[in-house]
């Protein structure tokens, strides 16, 4: 359950117990006599909301409460004043009190006023909770509540203990694999050292091998006069990840194989033999098995990968975590575009966990971001999703069959900034897909360089 902590600020002891003994049954409750008792608490006590007086003996409650929001800009304050005075409520406003209310209190006004502030905060701190937890264990943002996911993620803690034992990772498109080879680095002997990826699918295969094993000077045409360090060599003493490792060529394969094996291994066009030790850790949402009996991966290869096999369950067989995911989308996608969404709808939120999700939870991400980026709130609406009127079979069948795109709500949509959204978000994971290199990242958007560059500058900017 989430608990809220509030200060309250005034100078008279008999107005302080009465609202103390009036809220302390619902909330965690501190009361000060003067701002400064307050602010010096407040430094390293940070509460969710305050009551602050504006007639307070030394500094004021205006002053105070511009040094509050110069200390914790988001902080709550509702201002007490004794009479409505249009002047100081309006300069309260302005440095940024969220509400006021007037002497003598009326508590069922007051306790009104500190319900609809809380609920300004209140998924914040939901999602805060959730992360948290998930923080402290080492498990990036990987926010999951059901039975499946908690057994996945003790499996991921013990294994990682080991901290060079090859472990591959699978799951369908949009699980977040690459989350689970964050937290087995992180929870390894070689959390210390750096995490690699590598997005086999995005390096043409002609160049796998120099990005891997790096190459010497004069190796190849249009090769670095000094040569230059492969992938693999970066990854000393930590963790590479070798995400779609179902791409690598057969050739470029070998090569792996025998890295595996040996922890040796050749640069490109060089004749000195490089020893390093590393984690692998791979993943692929391919069958491998399959691709094994008809040639196209190696046997050797895939039982070497696989002396650990991690299966991350599908969104659709973990559904109790769909509403925490989306609700920590949602915190997401209020600080990126500047709303203020409080939560999610019942009808919404059933609707959500009857969804078919095809793409996991990167579709649920999308799905958020894009009811986010349209809605008005104060809630995430069906509306908002482009999903109202229509049941599970006709929601399932609408976004499929739209390529995962909702239909167009009734209240319309602000095309321009869905455009602008969709191509950022498109540029990011191809540069994430391609380590942060633009040329691959433009191959991958089937766009020039140029192009790319030009976009990407454009979309920085605006």
């Amino acid at each position: 359950m989430i608990s809220y902590a509030i200060y309250i600020v005034d100078d008279e002891q008999s107005i302080r117990e009465g609202i103390r003994m009036s809220l302390e049954t619902s909330y965690q409750v501190k009361t000060f006599s003067s701002g400064e008792a307050a602010l010096e608490s407040l430094e390293h006590d940070a509460p969710d909301l305050v009551l602050l007086d504006v007639g307070l003996p030394g500094i004021n409650g205006i002053e105070t409460l511009q040094k509050i929001k110069k200390l914790y800009p988001t902080l709550l304050v509702i201002m007490i004043t004794a009479f409505e005075d249009i002047k100081t409520v309006v300069s309260a406003m302005k440095c940024g009190a969220y509400d006021y209310v007037v002497k003598p209190l009326q508590m069922d006004s007051l306790e009104v006023s500190i319900r609809n502030a809380l609920d300004t905060i209140r998924l914040r701190k939901e999602v805060h909770t959730i992360q948290e937890r998930f923080l402290k264990e080492n498990l990036p943002c990987f926010i999951g509540e059901s039975d499946v996911i908690q057994d996945v993620m003790e499996f991921v803690s013990k294994l990682a203990e080991s901290p060079d034992t090859p472990i591959l990772i699978l799951g369908e498109t949009g699980t977040g694999k690459e989350l689970i080879a964050s937290a087995i680095h992180y929870r390894s002997p070689n959390f210390k050292g750096p995490l690699i990826t590598v997005n086999c699918a995005a390096i043409p295969k002609d160049l796998i091998e120099s990005e891997l094993f790096g190459y010497e000077k004069g190796a190849f045409s249009g090769a670095h006069t000094s040569g230059k360090k492969g992938l693999i060599e970066e990854a000393k003493n930590g963790t590479l990840f070798l995400d779609e490792v179902g791409d690598l060529s057969l050739e470029a394969q070998a090569k792996l194989l025998r890295f595996l094996e040996e922890d040796e291994y050749y640069r490109v066009g060089g004749t000195k033999k490089h020893s390093i030790k590393t984690r692998v850790v791979s993943a692929t949402n391919k069958d491998l098995e399959s691709m094994v009996e008809n040639g196209n991966f190696r046997k050797d290869l895939y039982f070497r990968l696989g002396v650990i096999k991690v299966e991350v369950p599908s969104l659709n067989e973990r559904r109790d975590d769909i509403i925490p995911i989306a609700k920590h989308f949602l915190v997401e996608f209020n600080k990126r575009f500047g709303k203020d969404f409080t939560g999610i709808a019942p009808e919404t939120e059933s609707a959500l966990k009857e969804f078919h999700w095809i793409g996991n939870v990167r579709e649920l991400r999308n799905l958020i971001e894009r009811g986010v980026l349209t809605g008005k709130g104060p809630e995430l609406t069906l509306r908002d999703l482009g999903l109202e009127g229509a049941d599970n079979g006709e929601r399932k069948k609408q976004v499929q069959d739209n390529g995962g795109f909702p239909p167009i709500p009734s209240t319309g949509v602000d095309l321009s900034s869905l455009q602008q959204s969709f191509e950022k978000y498109y540029i990011e994971e191809a540069l994430k897909m391609s380590d942060g290199n633009e040329s691959s990242a433009a191959r991958l958007l089937h766009m020039n360089h140029h192009t790319f560059r030009y976009r990407r500058k454009k979309l920085d900017h605006s």
